[in-house]
């Protein structure tokens, strides 16, 4: 199959067709579980029965929370396979978190089990989002019956569902829900996945940005194929049968690029419940991996640590694939003699990577700079105030167009329409530089943003939710280097008149309502802010906790 193809392609199609040539081939393989393209299909198939069966029409979302598993996979492709778009929740999202995604998708059906991440459970984190799942109100739903009780709390969920090895109060349960399947003839999910397009929403993810709460961002077949599929055959030379290697989170696009990327070779992913160093090595040498995709130093620095790790631990791996600092991508490579690093430019609006380098480039050039635009993408450097392009070599907020960028944020009209340029270039909210031969070289963020371990941290949410509590009257957000994670949390707080709270506290606060990325590493009191014209100057209370904390 030509990259072309995926234009005419949709997720279930690229799934359906590996699993006729490959039927026996392992598929995806975790550390206690392993399904082969045949037997992933009849699971995909048997999730999108049931979601007819349950009243889901397309356009209908469907709600994943859960940890890596094979569940996750089947659950995103069932979904798609019938016209629905799959809502996948941060499985590091709190309460708070989780019900606001519910009720800004609109998720009709969401979807959980008891395999825990980190000791999360996740059922009670929903009944603490929906407070109405505490009562036993949705009694076995009949095939076909649409008619549920509405939850006050979530006007367009219909139906909640555990697929656990147990029941649970105000839940479908995974036998209940598979039986319903029984009653939907194959027939009806063949004309649904007849009637998709390419170009119809099959994902959303959301992501943190310069808004209070995280905000939707619908995903088609292209844009999700686009990144994994022509990023992975042009730039880490994919080839057919590869095994590629990739810890991340299924609800991550850095774990989406690579499983379409695989999925295009008949190829094997990898994956893991919950991230071990020391499990990751044996994994990657038991399964022969010709390809890993941790892209953030946080784990593969770990794998380099660990006792367990050996120059020739990665002998069979070709290419491996990392964001980060110029010095930490040179100090890396120079630990892994046989294997080539590539790094990239990309973000959820862009499916993943939007440019990558390619193993052959020089190793200065895959220390410094992101690569080329991938084909079917267009990244220009524009003056962020005015919109004008830059000349080469200067800095400026990166822009990208292309089949890999999505068309703009769910219910977002206006933060959509802020969003992009003219002519669908979108701006990144980065700082970057092309070079004479197109390459982009990341320069840091224009918003008011963190980096946490990979994920986005919207400065203005935490600032929000600080807010909130009884003794703050005022916080602002900046962030912090640190050598595990990149960037954390620090914050400084006025307290309110009269009020009094330290350290612990706010972070406690925090803890127990937001994800852990989000809470505050650092919390410092001030009495006094720093002011330009108009604004505090979050620069000097930078450059302040910095030297406080030895950090130049």
């Amino acid at each position: 199959m030509s990259i072309s193809e995926i234009t005419t392609l949709s997720l279930p199609e690229l799934l359906l067709s590996r699993a006729a040539e490959h039927p026996d081939r392992d598929c995806i393989v975790l550390e206690g579980e392993r399904v082969t393209y045949g037997e992933l299909e009849v699971r995909v198939r048997q999730v999108a029965r049931s979601l007819v069966a349950l009243g889901v029409e397309p356009g209908d979302r469907v709600g994943i929370l859960m940890a890596n598993c094979v569940d996750f996979v089947a659950l995103m492709f069932g979904a798609s396979m019938v016209g629905a778009v799959g809502v996948l929740y941060n499985a590091r999202f709190k309460a708070r978190e989780i019900a606001h995604v519910t009720v800004d998708s609109g998720v009709k059906v969401i979807i959980t089990n008891d395999i825990t991440e980190q000791h999360t459970n996740y059922i009670e984190l929903l009944r603490r989002a929906i407070p109405e799942l505490v009562h036993d109100k949705n009694q076995q739903p009949e095939p076909r019956e649409t008619a549920f009780v509405p939850f006050e709390s979530a006007p367009q969920l219909r139906v909640a569902i555990s697929l656990g090895s147990s029941s649970e109060q105000g839940f479908l349960g995974r036998e209940a829900f598979y039986e319903l399947g029984d009653s939907c003839a194959p027939e009806e999910v063949e004309q649904r996945r007849g009637k998709i397009h390419v170009e119809d929403e099959a994902l959303m993810i959301y992501t943190s940005g310069t808004t209070a709460m995280p905000k939707g961002c619908p995903l088609n077949h292209i844009v999700l194929q686009h990144a994994g599929v022509v990023g992975g055959v042009e730039c880490m030379g994919l080839q057919p049968g590869d095994v590629m290697w990739g810890p991340l989170p299924m609800f991550h696009t850095a774990f989406i690029q690579p499983l379409t990327g695989i999925l295009h070779v008949g190829g094997t992913y990898l994956s893991m419940t919950h991230f071990d160093a020391g499990a990751a090595l044996e994994m990657i040498r038991r399964e022969s991996a010709t390809l890993m995709f941790p892209a953030f130093p946080t784990i593969t620095m770990q794998l380099l640590n660990h006792p367990a790790y050996t120059a020739s631990s990665f002998a069979a791996v070709r290419v491996v694939l990392n964001v980060g600092p110029p010095e930490e991508l040179r100090a890396m490579q120079e630990r892994m003699p046989n294997t080539v690093q590539i790094t990239v430019f990309g973000m959820t609006e862009t499916g993943g990577s939007a440019a990558m380098c390619k193993p052959g480039d020089s190793l200065a050039l895959r220390s410094n700079c992101s690569g080329r635009a991938l084909p079917g993408n267009q990244i220009e450097v524009r003056d962020p105030d005015t919109g004008a392009t830059v000349s080469t070599g200067a800095t400026g907020e990166i822009v990208v167009r292309g089949r890999g960028v999505f068309a703009g944020y769910y219910n977002a009209p206006q933060k959509t329409a802020e969003s992009f340029y003219e002519g669908g270039w979108f701006r990144t909210g980065d700082l970057g530089s092309l070079d004479d031969q197109g390459r982009l070289t990341f320069r840091g963020r224009l918003k008011d943003m963190l980096k946490v371990g990979g994920e986005n941290v919207a400065a203005v949410e935490v600032e929000g939710f600080l807010a909130t509590h009884p003794a703050v009257n005022l916080a602002q957000v900046v962030a912090v280097p640190d050598e595990k994670y990149g960037e954390v949390v620090g914050v400084f707080i006025e307290l309110a008149p009269g009020a009094s709270a330290n350290e612990q506290e706010i972070i406690d606060y925090c803890r127990d309502e937001v994800a852990s990325f989000k809470v505050p590493r650092y919390v410092r009191f001030t009495k006094s802010w720093p002011m330009g014209a108009t604004k505090i100057l979050k620069s000097e209370l930078r450059t302040r906790l910095w030297a406080e904390l030895g950090i130049s």
